[in-house]
């Protein structure tokens, strides 16, 4: 398994600007997946997560309730202790990641 810890990245839209972190952790020989921002701001719940490993890159697909139907991905490339990725939402695009590290 790849990515296991917390990491955390600066995230810069028209939607939301500032820190992102997220947990990748081992669920009974799953991925497990949490994303948090600061600010408390409350993101919707994920529902139908999918993790795959593919080298040193995971994709994580999910839906939410306020896209029916739709999938959301985020990217993560993993380089030791740092990433780059970005997070594709349907009718947005591509919201990149910038400055990821691992912070635990």
């Amino acid at each position: 398994m790849i990515g296991l810890g917390t990491w955390q990245c600066t995230v810069d839209s028209m939607f939301f600007k500032g820190e992102a972190t997220f947990k990748i952790f081992d669920n009974n020989g799953e991925y497990g997946f949490e994303m948090d921002v600061e600010g408390g701001q409350e993101l919707p719940e994920a529902e139908n997560i999918e993790v795959t490993e593919d080298g040193n890159t995971l994709t994580v697909t999910f839906q939410v309730a306020q896209l029916p139907g739709k999938d959301l991905s985020i990217y993560v490339e993993f380089e030791e202790d740092s990433f780059f990725g970005y997070m594709k939402i349907p009718f947005v695009g591509k919201i990149k990641f910038k400055d990821g590290k691992r912070i635990a």
